[in-house]
């Protein structure tokens, strides 16, 4: 059974060239397209599609409504297709707090080298967001209290430092975990989101605007401090250096190659070598295995590590990799997460 897809846009040209690209995957089929926010509501109730991309700037109602308007009538996977600008940024974070499950770039030739796999990028991902996210469990987390949840904090060893590497549905699942968090946090945290460098500034006021603690892009040399989380800057790579008591923060652009950039495994490898038993390592929702290797090596080495469960992720792969691998010392909601990590002391 092939995947149907609703584009929406208001570039003629770009309706056709997506239809074009989509249509030439077996997998996919385009079933219809919309000019507008307004079109796409309608065409969503009348087609049943099993994902849509969708623009941003549009006539009569703009991506972040037609979100709004389709995840409180019929839930579906939504793929943001935005310019990597800072406004596009904004824009994009504000249409996944409405219910927008993930996001690429609008030009494909930011996707890949090369424009054979820049369109395999994004058939790829289509038919993943169709074949395994839940919108109506993406929905339901965006806004989210924590309820009494049994357990204790991590008891190996007194923490001293948070580490959270999350993927697919990771803005919303961040927002959500350190929104719970009290202004006096008595540890530094990292976190690692899979995001371009034009997004993560953005990301990083977004989130500070929304939580008490204090959230700020990594900078290089940053001194970790208590209450203060910091987000690796998109296109780069995160090390933490230092002695226990005098840590500090290396930003690099790392290799080439590298898959992901940030990568989890990359930052958790650099802590391994310094507190590893005193870091507590959390991996929330996200498509591949990033901070699989990572979390098992600080496990060997002492750390606790926390993942995500099924019921709560939008997407089930980079915590279920730490869960099969056996690893995990806590397999927790988001709601339970967050609780938890107030109790720290």
């Amino acid at each position: 059974m092939t995947v149907k897809v609703l584009i929406v846009d208001d570039s003629a040209f770009f309706r056709r060239r997506l239809t074009e690209i989509i249509n030439a995957d077996p997998r996919l089929e385009v079933i219809a397209s919309a000019a507008d926010g307004v079109e796409a509501v309608e065409l969503v109730s009348r087609y049943r599609p099993d994902v849509i991309t969708m623009d941003l700037e549009m006539p009569l109602l703009d991506g972040i409504g037609a979100v709004k308007k389709i995840m409180r009538r019929r839930p579906t996977p939504v793929l943001m297709l935005s310019t990597w600008t800072t406004d596009g940024a904004k824009a994009t974070l504000e249409a996944l707090d409405a219910g927008a499950m993930d996001f690429l770039p609008k030009r494909f030739e930011d996707l890949a080298q090369d424009k054979a796999s820049a369109r395999q990028k994004l058939c790829d991902r289509i038919n993943f967001l169709a074949t395994h996210s839940n919108p109506e469990k993406h929905k339901s987390i965006i806004k989210t209290s924590a309820p009494p949840v049994s357990g204790t904090p991590p008891e190996k060893q007194k923490i001293e430092l948070v580490v959270i590497g999350t993927s697919t549905g990771g803005p919303v699942a961040l927002q959500n975990v350190l929104s719970q968090l009290p202004a006096e946090f008595p540890f530094p945290i990292l976190l690692l989101q899979h995001m371009p460098a034009t997004f993560t500034p953005s990301f990083a006021e977004r989130l500070n605007s929304q939580c008490r603690i204090k959230i700020k892009e990594a900078q290089q040399n940053d001194s970790l401090k208590p209450g203060v989380a910091y987000l690796a800057p998109g296109g780069q790579q995160l090390l933490l250096k230092g002695r226990r008591g005098q840590l500090y923060l290396q930003v690099e652009a790392g290799a080439e190659n590298a898959t992901y950039r940030p990568c989890i495994d990359v930052t958790l490898e650099s802590v391994a070598q310094i507190c590893p038993a005193q870091t507590l390592t959390v991996i929330l929702t996200g498509m591949g295995a990033d901070g699989c290797d990572g979390a098992i090596k600080m496990h060997q080495k002492g750390s606790t590590v926390w993942a995500q469960d099924q019921q709560s992720s939008t997407i089930y792969g980079m915590p279920m990799a730490v869960a099969k691998a056996g690893v995990a010392d806590k397999i927790l909601s988001l709601a339970e997460i967050g609780k938890l990590l107030t109790a720290l002391k």
